[in-house]
């Protein structure tokens, strides 16, 4: 499973939006479909060698593109069958079909398959489930090399339904843009590799897949405190905390204090007594202050959030912090940076009854506060207040593990600490976290991240 990294994420309204776009400078709709079929054309030449190749293609655009990639295909000499669940709908799909010279069979539980399926039965724009018929038609080619186009059929391409395809597919074409269900469970686990296919379309880029992850080496002149200074804020259960101190220690940090723990992970760090967390919020160089790993919700949890915020100081909140610190960024209006780290049952405490997908939802909760949401998960989704998204699919399995949020917490702190744009601060800790992960692999525990 994999998506191209640092690529444009649309919506389908945003899609068909851009599609407009184009046709509106001289690139016609049919264009767009004749490169389309190249790209699928292309790709599926690869995956089958040149093999047999059986595409399905549905009444409408995506069944359309099919079409194109059935002659592309058949001009290169390859044995290709076209198999229709219905005839052509509109008025491109029509052209497309009569372009295609071959012969079309009815797509029916008798339909032979091929070593590679094309499906392209429906695109992102599906807006009801495909039904049983259709379904147990398409798992009889279960076991076969299959490219989707655009989303394998029967995905919401907006992620805003949570139906998976009946078959799931090995590679994933997407056509001018990722769309969120490349990117969004459950549909993401089905998609398989998913490549782009650069059609001509001018997407947003406010709506991106994550980056490759690098971390910056530190400048000539760099020394301890302008690397970043951090504080976090020790709880009853200081496990959490020690492990996202050395975090920020070992994601780049120059200066690791933390507050009221009566031992570091390492000695580079400072442990002071708890009665000086007043006092070091006073020190003009801290850069970031990170409070809740191991912070129960209570008065204390509400008193430490709070003093750090009535300080201007710039924080990463994780756990009850979180719903803690929500009246306090409400009233700041985003005068304060901070980045909020909720996993699905925070996300839910923090910020009840919103609709919409995992994207939406963030992107709302982001607005609301005027903070940074790390919506943690498989399919982590980044969010600014904005309207500036970063989906970071895959992560790592591995990280499904206790106090990998801990770590998180405290590379954000980090990333924060060096001042700069809070939003560029989590993708970065986002990817050093993943990246992390990925360098160790199985057997992974918390504690292994912050080790050399």
């Amino acid at each position: 499973m994999s998506v191209p990294a640092d690529a444009p994420i649309l919506t389908t309204a945003a899609m068909r939006a851009a599609e407009a776009d184009c046709a509106a400078s001289g690139i016609s709709l049919a264009e767009l479909m004749d490169r389309a079929g190249a790209a699928m054309a292309d790709t599926a030449w690869r995956m089958g060698a040149g093999g047999p190749v059986l595409i399905l293609c549905g009444p409408g655009n995506n069944g359309g593109d099919g079409y194109v990639a059935a002659r592309l295909l058949a001009a290169r000499g390859a044995e290709v069958r076209v198999a229709a669940l219905a005839r052509p709908a509109t008025d491109l799909a029509k052209a497309a079909r009569e372009g295609w010279s071959g012969p079309v069979e009815p797509l029916t539980a008798d339909t032979a398959p091929a070593p590679l399926i094309i499906d392209a039965l429906f695109g992102v724009g599906l807006t009801r489930s495909i039904g049983d018929e259709l379904a147990a038609i398409l798992r009889g080619f279960a076991g076969r090399r299959v490219l989707a186009v655009d989303v394998p059929s029967g995905v919401d391409g907006d992620a805003l339904h949570d139906w998976l395809p009946p078959l799931p597919a090995d590679v994933t074409l997407a056509l001018g843009a990722l769309k969120p269900a490349h990117v969004l469970l459950p549909a993401a686990a089905r998609c398989g590799r998913v490549l782009l296919a650069p059609i001509g379309i001018a997407a947003d880029g406010a709506m991106r897949s994550a980056p490759a992850p690098a971390v910056a080496a530190p400048g000539a002149t760099a020394h301890k405190f302008n690397r970043g200074m951090v504080v976090v804020r020790s709880g009853p259960m200081p496990g959490a905390a020690r492990l996202a101190a050395a975090a920020a220690l070992r994601s780049g940090a120059g200066y690791v204090v933390l507050s009221g723990a009566d031992r570091a992970p390492f000695d580079a760090i400072i442990a002071e007594d708890a009665a000086r967390y007043a006092e070091r919020l006073g020190d003009a160089r801290v850069g970031a202050v990170i409070v809740g790993p191991g912070y129960p919700a209570g008065d204390l949890l509400d008193r430490d959030v709070g003093a750090a915020l009535d300080r201007s100081k710039p924080m990463v909140l994780d756990a009850a912090a979180i719903a803690s610190a929500l009246p306090h960024l409400r009233a700041l209006g985003g005068a304060v940076p901070a980045i909020l780290t909720p996993h699905e049952g925070e996300f839910a405490k923090a910020f009840p009854g919103l609709a919409g997908s995992k994207i939406d939802r963030a992107r709302t909760a982001a607005a609301d506060m005027g903070a940074v949401v790390i919506y943690k998960g498989a399919d982590t989704v980044i969010a600014a207040p904005d309207g500036r998204v970063v989906a970071a699919w895959p992560g790592s399995p591995w990280l499904a593990t206790a106090g990998s949020g801990d770590v998180l917490a405290g590379a954000c702190g980090a990333m924060l600490a060096r001042g700069g744009d809070a939003f560029d601060a989590a993708v970065a800790a986002v990817g050093w976290h993943i990246a992390r992960a990925a360098a160790i692999g199985p057997g992974l525990v918390a504690d292994d991240l912050v080790k050399d």
